[in-house]
Order: C-alpha cells, then sequence, then structure tokens
C-alpha cells in the first residue's frame, strides 16, 4: 500500500517550465538571460518572495519582484517593460516547455497513485496541459483562475481535495515554492516535498528532489 494515495502536482517549474524566448520578447534578444541567469535569479527572487510572505511582509507578486530583478541587473529598468514582462509570464501558453521524460514518469507514479493538479494561473492551465501532452495524466486540474482563491490560500487546496475526494493526510503536494506550495499544502493538511529544478533548496533541511524521476524514487522510499 502506498504512504500516499494522491499526489497533487504544482505546474509551472514542475511539469512545465516557462518559454522564456516568448516571455522576453519585449526584449532585444542580446538582452536575454541564459537559463543559468534565469535560474539564479529563480532562486533569488524565491528566497526574497518566501522571507517576504512568511513575515507578511509582500508588497507584490513573485514575477513584479523576478523582473523587476531582471531589469535593473540589466540596467535597463522601465516599469511599462516590467509590467509587459509580467504579464507575459502570467499567460498560461508561455508555459509550454516540457522535460524529455515527464510523461514517462507520470504514467508510471499514476499506476500507484491518484494524480492531479493545483496551480495558480489564469483559468487555462487544463489546456496547456493537454496541448503539452501530459492533460491526460491527470483525474482533475484545480487552477486558481476558476477557483477565485490562489495558493497558499487553503480554500485552494480544500476544493482539489474535494474534488479528488481525497483525504489530506494520505495526500502530498509536489510544487516548487516553499512559502506557496510547501507551507500551503502542510497548513491544508497534506504533506508536500519541494520539486527544486532550479537549486533554491539545497540548504535548507526540507523534503526535496531535483527531478521528477527523483520524486518517483522518493515515493518509493
Amino acid at each position: 500500500m502506498p504512504k500516499f494515495k494522491f499526489i497533487f502536482f504544482d505546474v509551472g517549474n514542475t511539469l512545465l517550465f516557462p518559454n522564456r524566448a516568448s516571455i522576453l520578447a519585449p526584449l532585444s534578444p542580446d538582452k536575454h538571460p541564459s537559463l543559468s541567469g534565469w535560474q539564479a535569479l529563480e532562486r533569488r527572487t524565491k528566497h526574497e518572495f518566501d522571507q517576504g510572505l512568511l513575515t507578511g511582509k509582500v508588497d507584490h507578486g513573485f514575477w513584479w519582484t523576478f523582473h523587476t530583478h531582471l531589469l535593473q541587473d540589466l540596467g535597463a529598468f522601465n516599469e511599462h517593460t516590467r509590467d509587459e514582462l509580467v504579464r507575459n509570464t502570467q499567460n498560461s501558453a508561455n508555459w509550454n516547455q516540457i522535460l524529455p521524460g515527464t510523461r514517462e514518469v507520470l504514467d508510471r507514479i499514476r499506476q500507484k497513485h491518484e494524480t492531479a493538479v493545483i496551480s495558480n494561473s489564469d483559468g487555462r492551465i487544463n489546456s496547456v496541459l493537454q496541448n503539452c501532452g501530459i492533460g491526460d495524466c491527470f483525474a482533475c486540474v484545480t487552477d486558481s483562475g476558476n477557483v477565485g482563491h490562489e495558493k497558499p490560500h487553503p480554500a485552494i487546496f480544500a476544493a482539489a481535495l474535494n474534488e479528488m475526494k481525497a483525504d489530506p493526510a494520505h495526500s502530498l503536494y509536489v510544487g516548487d515554492l516553499y512559502s506557496v506550495d510547501y507551507v500551503g499544502a502542510r497548513n491544508a493538511g497534506m504533506q508536500a516535498v519541494i520539486l527544486d529544478v532550479a537549486g533554491t533548496y539545497r540548504d535548507r533541511d526540507l523534503p526535496r528532489v531535483e527531478t521528477l524521476s527523483e520524486l518517483e524514487q522518493w515515493l518509493q522510499n
């Protein structure tokens, strides 16, 4: 009998990744950061955002902060450009990059667990998952754009648990952002693990893996 009957996945930076060329279209190509540069900025922003959210001192959203830093680091800060980059990033259609082997790992995981999605998105993440070839891997998709609450609010977790008829004690949430995904799920009575592709939390004593394959192994322990 598996330890977890139900596994709920985040989408962004967990199952699907940003199409950086589309998101950064307002900038000239020579100003686009490399993947390593993008991930370094992601780590920096996550630490800053976690600290702010957990202390009640968050003034702006994650991507507002991320793109503010990006433009400042380029010496090209402009509010209009920043806001355009944020809009592009919050458009679920621009999260269409999937890592090799994702489908295969999900197929194996769902042979032993009931799988679903909980995502902060724009109401269209189900279509994106379908277009990326993994939509049928999930029994339900709970999107904040449809629920009206974003993680870490307990209502979005409750909506997903209710739809799956899942006991939180037998449910695991897999996401990439500590203050939103890990803390939100734990506060909803679920277990949680960080899928830390960018290596943000390597120095933290947290349940974490860096790939879906590692998650598959972790679930077997």
